[in-house]
């Protein structure tokens, strides 16, 4: 017996002892752990483009593999993460938006995140399922690919009712995908001809997480950087109505037949954190919170969010992983590449290039 299955029969073992409210805070606390740990990774030289949320997942699934799996006892603390956590993470993450700045964008910018997410996502949800991925895991890679990468995936998959492997793997190519796209733009940036404004316009339109766009706008400076932040914000800010009609359309989709011929009702799933994402946002709005308690609020969202998708990692396993990644990747890199064509020409077309 090697030294890592003596280590995982004693934990086995010890939990087997254990009561199930101190097996509910291992889950947190293990949880939490994985979620601190991808923060500090995320902070080292070339992993800032990650970001901690998909870290998290990485590390959360590498437990599980090496581990043997994950103690039974721990496994409500782990679900209460990734569910009640992570709306409560959502719902604060709001205090990043200011809906001032988005108005301020003007029309033009706010005209491109929605045709970027009106396009993209019936794109990439239609290839996905050409490919023989599941509805579930072609519209969560759509989402994060259209919108703001993996919070997308995981505040749009308590809508489509999403089993675990799917969120984590949609998320995890989604953060792949706007990786490898981020190093393309920073590599282009010097031939693509656009002013600062213009690059900020382009990156924030097109690119996947919040870090991406603040990676690749920063060979423009702090005007293409400050753009770039604006114009990913007003994409976030899309998820709410995204996340309404998909939840009413995946209800629709679920109603079944039942033996007698009669169709079954399901009701649809309000997303009340949805809702208070965006109240939340209208209070940042008012400037009655000091910035330094909202930017605290900021931090204390992405790691209650980053602890939901360490448990996602905890309960995927890798060679599940591997059979939904190939599939849903190549969708999603065929979005990313439509994605950045059309945000390109609408940047020209609108006249904002040289703005």
């Amino acid at each position: 017996m090697n030294g890592l299955t003596q280590v995982q029969v004693q934990i086995q073992a010890a939990f087997k002892q254990l009561p199930g409210n101190k097996g509910f805070a291992f889950g947190l606390f293990l949880t939490a752990t994985l979620a601190a740990a991808a923060k500090m990774i995320a902070e080292l030289p070339g992993f800032q483009v990650f970001g901690p949320l998909v870290l998290a997942i990485v590390l959360g699934m590498a437990y599980r593999h090496f581990a043997g799996g994950v103690p039974a006892a721990a496994g409500a603390g782990i679900s209460f993460a990734s569910k009640t956590l992570l709306r409560a993470g959502i719902v604060l993450l709001g205090m990043r938006l200011n809906l001032g700045d988005i108005v301020s964008a003007g029309p033009r910018v706010l005209a491109i995140d929605i045709i970027h997410i009106a396009v993209t996502i019936p794109f990439v949800a239609w290839i996905a399922s050409r490919l023989g991925t599941s509805r579930n895991l072609g519209l969560l890679t759509a989402c994060g690919t259209a919108i703001c990468g993996a919070a997308a995936v995981a505040a749009i998959s308590p809508q489509l009712k999403a089993k675990e492997e799917e969120t984590a793997a949609a998320a995890a190519v989604v953060a792949i995908l706007g990786t490898i796209f981020t190093l393309l733009y920073t590599l282009l940036y010097p031939v693509l001809g656009m002013s600062a404004s213009g690059y900020g316009i382009f990156s924030g339109s097109t690119l996947h997480e919040v870090a991406h766009v603040l990676a690749a706008a920063a060979p423009g400076g702090r005007e293409a950087v400050d753009m770039a932040v604006v114009v990913k914000l007003a994409r976030v800010a899309m998820l709410v109505p995204v996340a309404l009609l998909l939840g009413m359309w995946s209800a629709r989709k679920s109603r079944k037949s039942g033996i007698d011929g009669t169709a079954t009702k399901t009701p649809v799933a309000i997303p009340w954190f949805i809702f208070g994402f965006l109240a939340v946002s209208a209070i940042h709005t008012t400037g009655l919170v000091p910035e330094e308690a909202a930017s605290a609020l900021v931090t204390a969202a992405y790691l209650l969010i980053a602890m939901a998708m360490a448990g996602l990692g905890l309960g995927v396993d890798v060679k599940m992983f591997r059979r939904l990644g190939p599939k849903a990747f190549a969708a999603g890199l065929a979005g990313s590449v439509l994605l950045t064509a059309i945000g390109f020409g609408l940047v020209h077309l609108l006249g904002l290039a040289q703005g």
